[in-house]
């Protein structure tokens, strides 16, 4: 049973920069795409982004192209989503997930 744990988020202002980590435990990134999206309050969860793990490759929906950048660290079994000139907008609870399996979320809360 793989286990998905984020970490990373606070509160920043508009502008600033944020790194999340997703650490997988119990099992391997290998098989499966990691998946970033995002819950703001209020909203449905959108997509971010993600990477294919096995080839890097990673895909941003519209919003965050050009100032996220997603990452991997086959030894630490880690996603990363790098979020740069950050905007209240992007307030949201950040997940990351793999297949079925999910993590709980961190909370990015960007201040104007």
């Amino acid at each position: 049973q793989v286990q998905l744990t984020e970490s990373g988020g606070g509160l920043v202002q508009a502008g600033e920069s944020l790194t999340l980590s997703c650490v997988a435990s119990g099992g391997s990134f290998t098989p499966y795409s990691v998946a970033w999206s995002r819950r703001a309050p209020g909203k449905e969860r959108e997509f971010v982004g993600r990477i294919i793990w096995s080839i890097g490759d990673p895909i941003y929906t519209d919003a965050v192209k050009g100032r996220f950048t997603i990452s991997k660290d086959n030894a630490k079994n880690t996603a990363y989503l790098q979020m740069n000139n950050l905007k209240p907008e992007d307030t949201a609870v950040y997940y990351c997930n793999a297949g079925h399996f999910w993590g709980r979320g961190t909370q990015v809360t960007v201040s104007s």
